[in-house]
């Protein structure tokens, strides 16, 4: 009994997401919208479908501030959809947190500079004077906040502060070596990234190449996730590994960790600010 109601509720599901599918591409063809990306995926398990799709409004009957409004009331409320509305010409505005460590600044500044992202990186937020020289390369303002025990809760005030004034839509921690606080994980709700130099969940820790070393692994890795109150255990965006052998010393493991974790990090801040990642719960459905 218990699989055959399985089966019944995915058929459900599935005749739902047809109905919903057929709605929402009428809801544009309708309008006079141009659908130009559509990806979907099921959740068997948890019985729930993902949508993502996109499509040109030049021409579309209705106002583009009056979209989300008209979608919520024929269909959103209806049906109980939960959606989101992003527009391509408003440049999602990123800050960068960093320490001490270049490598992962560097990659995204290239990035940015090259013009490989429909993003602007109006400041970069330290607790260290170190990577003040690579931000004024790249022009972009570079703002200090060391952080001590007794400073902490004062210090976040003054950066949250910083991030409103400049309407940041979100975060990317680029190897900055300080806990983020809940008030500020509460402001940006899965809208900070953060690398993790290793595959979690193992090897967590202040010294993971070490320990991999010392347990002889054969792969190492990386790990992009949305940051939560837990602790490295947010949803997972993207993770990647290496292969190592037996003649790799410590010190080559790190050089080999470095580059993933920019490709990793990158990768992740590319798909978030292309609106291509749903969470739910704590894992993401992460589209091409």
């Amino acid at each position: 009994m218990e699989k055959m109601r399985k089966q019944i509720n995915m058929q459900i599901l599935i005749v739902t997401m047809l109905i919903i599918t057929i709605f929402i591409t009428n809801f544009i063809t309708e309008n006079r919208g141009n659908v130009v990306y559509l990806a979907q995926f099921v959740d068997r398990v948890e019985n729930v479908f993902f949508m993502r799709i996109e499509w040109e409004i030049d021409g579309f009957l209705i106002p583009k501030d009056k979209i989300a409004d008209y979608f919520r009331t024929l269909y959103a409320s209806k049906y109980d959809m939960d959606f989101s509305l992003y527009f391509s010409d408003k440049k999602p505005r990123m800050a960068i947190f960093v320490s001490k460590m270049s490598h992962c600044l560097f990659d995204l500044l290239s990035r940015y500079s090259a013009g490989e992202w429909n993003v602007e990186v109006p400041l970069i937020v330290s607790n260290h004077p170190d990577m003040k020289h690579v931000a004024e390369m790249f022009g972009i303002p570079y703002y200090i906040y060391p952080i001590t025990k007794e400073n902490r809760l004062e210090q976040e005030t003054a950066m949250m502060q910083l991030l409103e004034e400049q309407n940041i839509d979100f975060v990317v921690l680029a190897r900055y070596m300080q806990i983020i606080g809940d008030r500020m994980i509460a402001k940006y709700p899965n809208r900070i990234i953060n690398i993790h130099h290793s595959f979690l969940p193992a090897f967590v820790g202040a010294k993971p190449y070490q320990a991999a070393f010392e347990r002889g692994v054969k792969i190492i890795g990386a790990t992009s996730h949305y940051v939560t109150a837990e602790l490295d255990a947010g949803p997972i965006i993207c993770q990647d590994v290496v292969n190592i052998s037996h003649k790799d010393m410590p010190a080559v493991l790190v050089n080999k960790g470095k580059d993933l974790e920019k490709i990793v990090l990158s990768h992740a801040v590319q798909k978030h600010i292309e609106h291509k990642i749903l969470v739910y719960k704590n894992k993401t459905v992460v589209f091409d």
